[in-house]
Parts: C-alpha cells; sequence; structure tokens
C-alpha cells in the first residue's frame, strides 16, 4: 500500500484534517444519487473527492527523499474507507466511486507533474511513476505531462478507449471492475484496452524520438 512512512491507515494522513461528524453519511449518500444517475450528485461528489485524495497524496509526494512509484489502489481505497459508509452501499455504487476517483487522481497527479517541471526549470525534478505504467506500455519512463495529452488525443478517437485507460492508471481498476464501471462486456475492455495501450505506446515513443 502506498502510504507515508510511518501512517496509519485508520488515522488522517499528515497534514489532514479528520473527518467531520456526519462526513461519511454525507459522502455516502451523494454517492448512492450519483450511482442513480444524479449528475448534480456527480457535479457534489467530485470537489469531495478531489479535496481528499489530495490530501492522502500530497502526504506521499511531500515526501522528496526518494523516488515514487505511486500506487492510486491503495489511495483510493483509502479515500473510499474514509468517505464511504460501506454498510449502505453496493457494488454498483462501490464502481461509481473509483470512477470518480480516478478522474479526480489524474487531475491531481498531473497538476503534480506540471508543478514539479515549472519548479525544477524541466531539469532534476522528480518524475511520478504511476505502478504498472511502464510494463503495460512496454516503456522504460513515462511523463505523466506527456500520458496526460496523448490521453486527451486518444479520447478525441475513442472516448471510451481513453477512459478505459483513465480507469487502469488513474483509478487501479482490474478489467472487470472497470466493465462494471463502464457497463459493458469484459471482453470489449480487453480488446480496447490492447488497442489503447498499442496506440499510446506509438505515441509516446514518437515523442521520445
Amino acid at each position: 500500500m502506498a502510504q507515508h512512512p510511518g501512517s496509519d491507515p485508520a488515522s488522517p494522513s499528515p497534514g489532514e484534517p479528520a473527518p467531520g461528524p456526519g462526513t461519511g453519511g454525507d459522502a455516502t449518500r451523494i454517492l448512492r444519487a450519483a450511482s442513480a444517475g444524479d449528475e448534480q450528485a456527480v457535479d457534489e461528489l467530485l470537489p469531495l473527492l478531489y479535496d481528499r485524495l489530495r490530501a492522502l497524496a500530497g502526504a506521499y509526494l511531500s515526501d522528496e527523499r526518494r523516488e515514487h512509484t505511486l500506487q492510486p489502489t491503495a489511495l483510493v481505497h483509502e479515500a473510499y474507507l474514509r468517505m464511504v459508509d460501506m454498510t449502505r452501499v453496493d457494488l454498483r455504487d462501490r464502481d461509481r466511486f473509483f470512477g470518480l476517483a480516478a478522474r479526480a487522481m489524474r487531475r491531481i497527479l498531473v497538476d503534480h507533474a506540471r508543478g514539479r517541471k515549472r519548479q525544477k526549470r524541466g531539469g532534476g525534478w522528480r518524475r511520478v511513476e504511476l505502478d504498472g505504467v511502464h510494463e503495460a506500455l512496454a516503456l522504460d519512463g513515462v511523463d505523466l505531462t506527456e500520458l496526460d495529452e496523448a490521453l486527451e488525443q486518444l479520447a478525441a478517437r475513442s472516448d471510451r478507449q481513453a477512459r478505459i485507460v483513465e480507469l487502469r492508471f488513474f483509478g487501479g481498476l482490474g478489467n472487470d471492475e472497470v466493465a462494471r464501471a463502464l457497463d459493458v462486456s469484459l471482453t470489449t475492455v480487453e480488446r480496447e484496452w490492447r488497442v489503447a495501450r498499442a496506440w499510446l505506446s506509438g505515441r509516446l515513443r514518437e515523442r521520445e524520438a
């Protein structure tokens, strides 16, 4: 699990305020509404997710003494445990949470990478590496800002393929979980995941050339 050294998963991360009374209940209520198709609830839940994930990721990313291999699965699961009353949700609610969390995690990590680039003026800055990305794309290193730009280009070709990649890389979901989140067959996810990986790998290799 990706957590700050010495942290306790049951306690707030360094610099993160403890959840206030009713926080879990509020998030759970909003999540259930979002799962039922309430777009206003989605708009309400995303800022809550973003703030919580930014706090969790911030504690981890603030450790500049080591290279970072971020495991988004660990952070998303931790946010889920902190924010949601699991006795009141079902599998559909969980998939909806992880889908929205992947979107928020992507924004957080890309913003962090851009900030570090600006700070270091393009030299000597530490890259944040997503667990499993190198293997999936068969590349030695992946710049998050370049990956984000390539995903935008992929979305213009196939929004579903871009969403599958986002859920895999930034949400830590497996293909079966992605299939449930997108309400498509596992076969469809596996096929489009292969196509998306090949396209992204080629696109990022072009940037390195």
